[in-house]
């Protein structure tokens, strides 16, 4: 076969392939504007990206198809959508980030937005006054106590669904995973209902508390039964070997081994809990003072402050609440890439 008959690979990109694909952006481009804009009764940023993409892809396949096969224009399109999607989301993502961080940053770049709480401050008070740190206190300490709860029980949990096995263990696994899409207003109504109205117990960060644990223990429960599920069924088969029982084996070659995937289960569980807003309105509470006693007296968090905030209709006080929105973001982002991280230094042995 000469060089001349040698079929091109599909993936492969030439000159014309890019000038192609330059050509029927420019052309969408140009469509879409007259079509859109000029001669149709439309309007808006986001029916226009959406127009011109499905136009962009029409150009695209018409022009692919003069010079190439059939399968090369599929594989066009399908490459031009699966780049094209996570394209979106990023963009989606990086337009949410963007917007919350600038419209706080005027509150942003005042230290004392750190240090000071609300106390007698009031909502149109300039920017210099008062700050966040009750609400960030309160996080913190209703964050440890819902992982003290919902660590050991999803661990628990895992164990048995993992090394114990039956009926008893599909039961479990059947409850965590219809808990795991479990709305939260439900887990802070069932807090609500029984601890502060039966009980008779007054909103507290305690009973917020509760209510993450709620929602985290079966994120924690399901993500560690699957990590423990990875452990090589030879380290267990090696234990009894030697002579170790069950729960020694457990104990000592099965936690061991997955100690990083059960962290990260640990961290992406703290990461559902902090930015839960529904269970907080119900149990914990709001106040603008400091609060460190989650038995006692209400307790404000970073998404309940942004939350009465945002929906105060008072700018100033929007600001803070776009302000402290960007706190809570970037404590969760720093969760989930601490969990990436975590989950990549998994020992090979």
């Amino acid at each position: 076969m000469s060089a001349l008959e040698t079929p091109r690979p599909t993936r492969a990109r030439h000159r014309d392939d890019v000038m192609t694909l330059v050509g029927a952006a420019l052309a969408a481009l140009a469509t879409t504007w007259v079509l859109y804009g000029q001669v149709l009764p439309f309007s808006g940023t986001v029916g226009f990206v959406v127009a011109a993409y499905v136009v962009f892809m029409l150009f695209y396949a018409g022009l692919t198809a003069l010079t190439r096969p059939w399968a090369v224009v599929v594989d066009r399109l399908m490459t031009t959508i699966v780049v094209a999607a996570p394209a979106i989301v990023g963009l989606a993502l990086a337009d949410m980030i963007l917007t919350t961080v600038l419209k706080g940053l005027e509150v942003l770049v005042h230290p004392n937005f750190y240090t000071h709480d609300m106390s007698g401050v009031r909502p149109t008070d300039p920017y210099d006054m008062g700050g966040i740190l009750h609400a960030i206190v309160g996080t913190l300490i209703e964050v440890a106590i819902s992982v003290s709860i919902a660590l050991p029980l999803g661990v628990i949990a895992a164990v048995y669904m993992s090394e114990v096995g039956g009926r008893g263990a599909r039961v479990v696994r059947t409850v965590v995973e219809a808990m795991t899409a479990l709305p939260s207003i439900v887990a802070g109504l069932f807090i609500y209902s029984v601890l502060i109205i039966r009980l008779h117990m007054q909103p507290s960060g305690l009973a917020a508390s509760l209510a993450l644990a709620v929602m985290g223990l079966p994120i924690m429960a399901r993500a560690s039964d699957v990590v423990l599920r990875v452990v090589p069924g030879g380290l267990r088969e090696a234990s009894y070997a030697l002579g170790a029982g069950r729960w020694q084996t457990v104990w000592r070659v099965v936690l061991p081994t997955a100690r990083p995937g059960l962290a990260t289960a640990l961290i992406l569980g703290i990461a559902r809990m902090v930015g839960e807003t529904s269970p907080l309105l119900l149990t914990s509470g709001a106040t603008n003072f400091m609060n460190t006693n989650p038995l006692h007296n209400p307790m404000t968090s970073l998404p309940l402050y942004v939350f009465t905030a945002v929906k105060s209709g008072e700018p100033t006080f929007e600001t803070r609440g776009y302000a402290a929105a960007t706190v809570l973001l970037f404590l969760v982002l720093i969760l989930f890439l601490l969990a990436r991280f975590v989950a990549k230094q998994r020992s090979p042995r």
